[in-house]
């Protein structure tokens, strides 16, 4: 992922966030720990609505295993960013997601990352193949 190369329209999918009060840190911009709250709120979201993510009772879990943040420049409350988000590559039980952090109404990103969930049987936290509606919303998500 280069992040001179990131455009808004690479992703496939958008979700618009309000920044918070809270969010700004002592240097008056959004706390690094805040994007990864943005990462996490794209990918869940999409998951809950498109593949029928049932995070509280579903038979597999998404388990975080790496994540990375590159940041571009600076956003500040009272902003509001879209998350972006595209599937990058898809195995059998793990998917690495790329996210783009846009100011509204921005082309150019402020800030772009990936974060690769595991998927796990809830029970045993072994390896479990991603399949059916989940799958199915996380192919489209692919390039």
């Amino acid at each position: 992922m280069d992040a001179k190369l990131e455009r808004r329209e690479r992703y496939k999918v958008s979700r618009r966030i309000p920044t918070r009060w809270r969010d700004n840190d002592v240097y008056h911009h959004i706390n690094n720990v805040i994007y990864y709250e943005f990462f996490d709120t794209v990918i869940n979201g999409y998951l809950m609505e498109a593949g029928g993510l049932d995070f509280g009772a579903g038979e597999s879990v998404g388990f975080a295993v790496e994540t990375h943040c590159q940041f571009l420049k600076p956003i500040s409350f009272p902003e509001v960013v879209d998350a972006c988000l595209r599937v990058g590559k898809l195995g059998n039980s793990s998917v690495r997601y790329e996210i783009g952090i846009f100011k509204a109404g921005d082309e150019e990103p402020a800030a772009v990352g990936y974060f690769v969930h595991v998927f796990v049987d809830r029970v045993t936290r072994q390896p479990m193949r991603i399949s059916g509606r989940l799958r199915a919303a996380m192919e489209a998500l692919r390039p």
